[in-house]
């Protein structure tokens, strides 16, 4: 990397080719050597791979499918701008300032530039090495430290966040929320709390416990014995999932294991590079299924799914859990790729009389992380009469990544308006979702458009067609 003789600020917007001369140093005060090295960097702990940085060709065929870069169209908030940022940082060129954390922050993790690009760039790796360094060596404003302290002590944490749904059943049945709402002043205050309390969905009496048994015996012969992983939010704001979840599996012949002491895969601190907290989760759940004796773990949210095939990798340097890691892994299945592989054994009935229409939502970790897009659509398209539509633009992102659509709201605000106008413009009756962050996604921007679309899971289309209940959907 050389460094030019003079320095400029690149204007907003600015799509060149990322050189030197972004670097915002103050040449009049002092030298750039001196400015930088008085400034942080990365630390010595796994630091973005120099190998896997150099892999990337900066062939710009990541930006058209980059959805922080669609929408904030700058060169540092693309994947390839990003790689430059890391290149110099590590070279100790670019400090890891505000204004350069502010770009790793603006991306998704969506890993569409690792689907797309040619090089096979491995960027999933990089910015998991770089937020972690940022987690460790940016201090963050005390707004910023308190929102994410409070989102990492209690989303992670099922028996926490039920404690704080209490008040929040209150601020719903009482009428705070729509006068609060009315009063338009909590997005001028944060917009971040105001993104976090414009998503919470009404809050059902099954959110506060757990109502599946410990084990749920198969349905005629055992094919298998698999163990079931609910989620941390899932299991709480939309319970309905993991209950025909395990209608499904036990009609199919499954015995479901479902571990009462399991707790969060991690995915949601691995994402975002707390990386103390998710190897902590990761090994927490391996010594949960260690004794089950089931043959695969599943799992039906495809952010977790990721996550809980990436513990390999999340605990490659654990003496202790390294191997056992690997063996976890290995049992791990998400459970359409589950279903699709084995097969159906029962048959399925019409959810209408009509045909009914439906459109499959690719949440990112399904497409992208684990590369699960045909599976899905086999199982909806086994249900008599469904008639599947693809929307434009399939792969991008719907804004939610995690908590993503939390800190960062204009972005995802934007992103789920694109989705769920790709989405609607389809026609279909129903929309098929395996995600639950889209959901909650997707079902806001639905509201918002004025739309009463259904978003279901696509276990609770096939348990629908199995017990044969009706869908109520409009033409």
């Amino acid at each position: 990397m050389q460094a030019p003789e003079t320095s400029t600020a690149p204007s907003i917007g600015d799509t060149r080719e990322p050189t030197q001369a972004n670097l915002p140093i103050d040449a009049a005060s002092t030298s750039i050597s001196d400015a930088l090295a008085s400034l942080k960097g990365f630390d010595p702990q796994n630091p973005p791979d120099p190998k896997l940085i150099d892999a990337c060709v900066h062939c710009g065929f990541c930006l058209s499918t980059c959805p922080s870069y669609r929408v904030l169209g700058t060169e540092m908030d693309s994947p390839r701008g990003r790689i430059y940022l890391m290149d110099g940082v590590n070279e100790g060129q670019i400090p890891l300032s505000p204004a350069t954390v502010q770009h790793f922050d603006s991306c998704l993790g969506c890993l569409a530039c690792v689907t797309t690009c040619p090089s096979g760039v491995q960027y999933n790796q990089l910015i998991e090495a770089t937020r972690s360094q940022v987690a460790r060596n940016h201090p963050r404003s005390l707004p910023e430290k308190l929102l994410r302290n409070l989102i990492f002590q209690t989303f992670p944490y099922p028996e926490r966040l039920r404690a704080l749904l209490r008040p929040v059943v209150l601020y719903q049945k009482s009428g705070l929320q729509k006068w609060l709402r009315s009063l338009k002043l909590l997005p001028r205050i944060s917009p971040q709390l105001a993104a976090m309390e414009d998503m919470l969905p009404e809050v059902s009496p099954q959110a506060f416990q757990d109502r599946l048994p410990e084990v749920v015996p198969a349905v005629g012969q055992q094919r298998y014995r698999v163990g079931l992983i609910l989620g941390c939010v899932q299991r709480l704001f939309n319970p309905e999932v993991n209950e025909a979840t395990v209608r499904v599996l036990t009609a199919n012949g499954c015995e479901v294991v479902i571990p009462k002491s399991q707790g969060c895969c991690g995915a949601l601190s691995h994402h975002q590079g707390e990386e103390t907290q998710a190897q902590t989760l990761a090994k927490q759940m391996i010594d949960t299924f260690a004794q089950a004796g089931v043959d695969y773990v599943l799992i039906n949210a495809s952010g977790c799914g990721h996550t809980l095939k990436e513990y390999g990798h999340i605990l490659q340097e654990d003496a202790d859990y390294a191997d056992r890691a690997k063996a976890f892994v290995d049992r791990v299945k998400d459970v359409q790729e589950f279903l699709a592989d084995v097969g159906l054994t029962v048959p399925l009935q019409p959810l209408q009389t009509a045909p009914l229409t439906l459109v499959y939502q690719d949440a990112c970790h399904m497409i992208h992380g684990q590369k699960i897009s045909v599976q899905p659509r086999q199982l909806l398209r086994q249900i008599p009469g469904v008639q599947l539509r693809e929307p434009i633009d399939a792969a991008l992102c719907c804004g939610s990544a995690g908590i993503y659509n939390i800190l960062q709201p204009e972005v995802a605000a934007e992103l789920g308006q694109q989705k769920v106008t790709n989405l609607t413009n389809t026609g279909a009756q129903v929309i098929a979702s395996a995600n639950i962050g889209c959901f909650v996604q997707i079902s806001k921007h639905l509201a918002l458009q004025g739309k009463s679309v259904p978003v279901l899971h696509p276990m609770q289309l096939l348990d629908y067609a199995i017990r044969g209940i009706a869908l109520d959907a409009d033409p």
